[in-house]
């Protein structure tokens, strides 16, 4: 399946210089997918340099040519949408429903940058002088490193490279090695729709080797990562040295919180919705569940019981609402979260197991804990998986205190009929994004990112577009 790509440079596919490949693997079969390109140290510099031409190119077009090309970008995702979902549930294991849901929503962050191209304001201060006028520009920063995980491929990729582009800058994109397929699908489509060679750039392969030989690279002016804060913190380090822009989107562990006047029902399928949406591997997943002492019993009892109807099974097949864990790695550490928990003195609901029937696949059953304590690693470790942790707060401050005890503070859930209680509880809450009786907080208009070790800087919105910008500020003096 990936014969026809490799690595994109200047413009085509090629073959890595070393010709070496390695292994993707579909998480359902545990079956090899087919042999993904592997870029040796001789194709990054290429892809260097290639990105150094065609930010020179690209700069040049204008907002309005450059949002043109972006919007063909979105119009044939969509049409593609069916290949592109096809390679998400194969290599991610997500459902093909999710799959399209995520084309769709890479398509509009296409379709969003394509209209901020042409929205990238200046400004003029009036001057103290009377014959000086003072002039405000906004420049692109240059190349760009993109650096996506697994999770979500294409909506990652869509953030940092139709961003880029629509700043005028040329980037770099270093998929995961588990997905590498759904990335390179979408920079077909964009050669397709008349992006200069040089401009966007694809290397598969070893992430942590491919991405510290771009940032130690001059050519590198930015770098924008989705990842863990571990490897945020040591790509942080290496940025440090050429001082290069980041923007971080790191680990999330989001507080869900059911205050005593909330709608149980609607509540459950609020959780239900967040929590095992691509199967709880979502940074913005809630993964601490605070119930109001009146409302647990109910929202447990049903939570449980839709939890118990989730069918699992293989992505491509209908009907299935949770498909595998991604990766053989992810689910001996989920296993490894369970047991501790139990150790701990948690009590399992549902779940805490692989299920039965599946011979093959990394499949687990959606986990459901009760007598769960502060203090047991699930409520510092984020899970990143189908685990769900349950406890009780009497007021206010007791689940503020409780929910912004972590070091993350990427999002966070709220329940309420109150608009004062909602107000008062996303503007106490220490997150940098709350979605209050919803489920979805990612969309293409909004910005995304989070505060403390979740990281900084902002993907989406009107805002999102500024840290691909470097701002130049001109005092102008006449001459007469």
């Amino acid at each position: 399946m990936y014969n026809k790509f490799g690595q994109f440079i200047e413009g085509k596919w090629q073959p890595s210089s070393s010709k070496e490949t390695y292994d993707v693997i579909n998480p359902a079969t545990e079956e090899i997918i087919g042999k993904a390109s592997k870029a040796s140290p001789a194709d990054v510099n290429k892809a260097l340099k290639s990105a150094e031409k065609g930010f020179l190119t690209w700069r040049k077009f204008s907002p309005w040519d450059r949002a043109a090309i972006i919007r063909k970008i979105a119009d044939l995702m969509r049409k593609k949408n069916n290949e592109l979902a096809k390679w998400m549930t194969l290599e991610t294991g997500k459902t093909f429903a999710e799959g399209l849901a995520e084309v769709n929503g890479s398509a509009d962050i296409f379709e969003w940058n394509a209209e901020e191209t042409k929205r990238i304001y200046g400004q003029t201060v009036q001057s103290r002088f009377e014959n000086t006028r003072v002039i405000i520009n906004y420049e692109p920063v240059g190349v760009v490193a993109a650096l996506s995980p697994w999770n979500f491929p294409l909506v990652l990729a869509a953030r940092k490279i139709s961003t880029a582009l629509a700043a005028g800058c040329s980037v770099i994109c270093k998929p995961d090695v588990i997905t590498p397929g759904t990335v390179m699908e979408l920079v077909d489509i964009i050669n397709q729709c008349g992006v200069p060679p040089g401009v966007v750039n694809l290397l598969s392969g070893d992430p942590a080797s491919i991405a510290s030989q771009l940032i130690s690279s001059d050519i590198v002016k930015k770098i924008s990562l989705t990842g863990s804060t571990r490897v945020g913190k040591i790509i942080l380090k290496q940025a440090s040295e050429k001082i290069q822009r980041v923007t971080m989107e790191l680990s999330g562990h989001a507080p869900f919180i059911v205050h005593e006047d909330a709608n149980v029902e609607k509540a459950v399928d609020m959780a239900m919705a967040a929590k095992y949406r691509n199967n709880g591997q979502v940074c913005i997943s809630p993964s601490r569940f605070y119930i109001h002492e009146s409302k647990k019993k109910e929202f447990t009892e049903s939570f449980v019981d839709k939890t118990l109807k989730l069918k699992i099974g293989n992505g491509m097949d209908k009907g299935v609402q949770l498909g595998p864990i991604t990766t053989k790695k992810r689910l001996e550490e989920i296993e490894k979260l369970v047991e501790v928990t139990k150790k701990e003195g948690a009590k399992i609901l549902c779940g805490g197991k692989r299920p039965a029937g599946f011979n093959k696949g990394y499949f687990y059953e959606p986990t459901v804990f009760d007598n769960v304590k502060d203090n047991f690693k699930i409520m510092t470790e984020e899970p990143f998986g189908p685990l769900t942790p349950l406890l009780t707060f009497k007021d206010f401050d007791e689940v503020i205190k409780k929910a912004n005890n972590q070091v993350a503070g990427l999002a966070g859930y709220v329940c309420t009929k109150s608009m004062d209680l909602a107000t008062k509880t996303s503007e106490a809450l220490e997150t940098g994004m709350v979605a209050v009786n919803t489920p979805f907080i990612s969309n293409a208009e909004t910005p995304f990112g989070g505060i403390k070790q979740s990281g900084y800087g902002r993907e989406g919105g009107s805002i999102g577009i500024k840290d691909y910008l470097n701002v130049k500020y001109t005092h102008l003096g006449f001459t007469s």
